[in-house]
């Protein structure tokens, strides 16, 4: 290998590399410690920027939907305040609607339960009447919900006293979660109102710095996974509050009971891909089962017609093709996500996932029509090789 500038400078950087691993091999420790600590310093900031990304999918329908111009200067401050107001809405629809209903429905299965036990066992003690020695295990069997009552009373008397006797530290861990979330709201209001500047800045930035190619490729990854996330982010939305309401109104037609917090849970659980509406029918189904063991049968029967027709008619429509990814890639997205990140990890994954699919699939394509054109212009020499033969032997 020659010695020239290019070679050299090569060699200096590999050096360079090698070095810093070994450091870093060596020292890992301090490096995590190190990483962890900038982390911490730049949270806020990046939670500020997934807040933007989040709103920033209401606040474009909200803008469209204003009767202003584009060049308006109120349009994006107006804009920005309805999707505020709107995300507070849903929030307070929730804490005062729902939370109540949660609480008597809490309230009425302390009262409940004991019933259905009962129940459960003089039907067994009917069903078992032949059988003296099943009949005396289940008479046997005896719950004194006083002093369970107690038992969890005393756990959480002892809890708030732990609590309490860290009263510092969780005053202090209190006020640096609403600090970093004032930060991080503060910044994502910046972003949203200033995202046209922002990105025509990192646009110049990398186009300063590094070679048009790679700004190029940057961009189009950039705009591809801003397309999937807000994509699948809004039809994911859309279709849990399709959902919702048709479990609502099922249920009011139906008289079934919890028929609004029934509605709400799968709503909420809908936004969980796949395993979501499942979780909200196995609650659902308890619930009644506590009331009225054949309103809970009801319910599931409910629960699968809904599903089939939310799952054939609704979700393709609403949500259609725009996260792109097969359903055995889903499958694994949601798995690998939910084992990482819990249910932020599902919601991350899939768009995530659509768009390294994407991208590798647009790779393959490429080197494959290249080989194809590689291949005909070999089989092109090939054919011209034989007509050139008789004319050399002339």
């Amino acid at each position: 290998m020659e010695l020239n500038d290019s070679n050299i400078k090569k060699l200096r950087w590999l050096i360079v590399f090698t070095v810093a691993v070994v450091v870093i091999g060596v020292n890992y420790r301090r490096v995590f410690a190190v990483f962890m600590m900038i982390f911490g310093f730049i949270s806020p900031f990046l939670l500020g920027g997934v807040m933007a990304f989040i709103l920033n999918v209401p606040m474009r329908r909200i803008e469209k939907l204003l009767p202003m111009k584009e060049n308006n200067r109120l349009r994006r401050p107006i804009g920005l305040v309805l999707t505020l107001l709107f995300v507070v809405g849903l929030l307070l629809l929730v804490i005062f609607v729902v939370m109540p209903q949660l609480f008597e429905t809490f309230m009425s299965l302390q009262n409940s339960i004991p019933v259905f036990l009962a129940g459960v066992k003089k039907g067994a003690e009917d069903l078992f009447a032949q059988n003296p020695e099943i009949l005396d295990y289940i008479n046997g069997i005896q719950i004194d919900w006083k002093s369970f009552s107690e038992d969890v009373i005393g756990f959480l008397s002892s809890g708030a006293s732990t609590v309490l006797n860290s009263t510092i530290t969780a005053a202090v861990s209190i006020v640096s979660g609403v600090t970093t979330f004032g930060i991080a709201l503060v910044f994502a209001i910046y972003i949203l109102l200033q995202k046209e500047t922002l990105s025509a800045q990192m646009k110049k930035l990398m186009q300063a710095f590094l070679p048009d190619r790679v700004t190029e490729n940057i961009l189009s990854v950039a705009d591809l996974a801003y397309n999937t996330f807000s994509h699948f982010l809004t039809g994911q939305c859309l279709e849990a509050v399709i959902l919702g309401t048709m479990f609502f109104i099922t249920l009011s037609v139906l008289r079934l009971p919890y028929a609004l917090l029934v509605g709400v849970l799968i709503a909420f659980t809908a936004l969980i891909p796949i395993f979501g509406a499942f979780i909200g029918c196995v609650i659902g189904a308890f619930l009644m089962l506590m009331v009225k063991p054949l309103d809970a049968l009801l319910f599931v029967a409910v629960f699968f017609i809904l599903q089939q027709i939310e799952g054939n008619l609704i979700y393709p429509h609403v949500v259609g093709n725009s996260v792109g990814l097969p359903s055995i890639w889903v499958l694994v997205a949601v798995t690998i996500g939910g084992s990482a990140m819990g249910i932020a990890g599902m919601l991350i994954f899939i768009p995530l996932c659509s768009v390294l699919y994407s991208l590798l699939r647009g790779m393959v394509y490429a080197r494959l029509e290249k080989k194809n054109q590689e291949q005909k212009k070999n089989r092109g020499k090939a054919k011209a090789q034989p007509e050139q033969e008789p004319g050399r032997a002339k």
